[in-house]
């Protein structure tokens, strides 16, 4: 991992709610709104931003863990805006802490750890489980 990723850095993203990220399961859509799996997938997705200039070509970033609360409802057509702010660094572990807003309303808030390892150790691993 390359030099200079601390704690504080943050990146940010803001996405417009489509039918595409409505609550749904099999197809048939539950509630249209904005998606807690959704709203997972961009806070994971602005939390790799934070890491990706400090990975080495031979290095990649994987999720370690995730911890959500969605507690508010966002519509088609909302605007949300959604922060990774990095909150700890240990050796190739790294903490984000992550929201998403609509306006000045908190739609959700969370964690997200990521581990960055060598491509080689993933494939490694990967092959291992695909062995089972």
């Amino acid at each position: 991992m390359k030099e200079g990723m601390e704690k504080g850095q943050t990146q940010t993203m803001t996405i417009e709610v489509t039918s595409e990220m409505f609550a749904q399961f099999g197809g048939d859509v539950v509630h249209r709104t904005f998606s807690t799996v959704s709203m997972v997938y961009y806070m994971e997705w602005v939390s790799r931003k934070i890491i990706l200039p400090y990975l080495e070509n031979n290095e990649e970033g994987m999720g370690g863990a995730v911890t959500v609360k969605h507690v508010n409802p966002a519509p088609e057509g909302a605007h949300i805006t959604i922060t990774a702010t990095l909150t700890e660094k240990k050796r190739n572990v790294v903490i984000t802490k992550v929201e998403a807003v609509m306006e000045e309303l908190l739609i959700g808030t969370g964690e997200v750890k990521q581990v960055i390892l060598p491509k080689a150790k993933i494939k490694e691993m990967l092959m291992e489980d695909s062995m089972r």
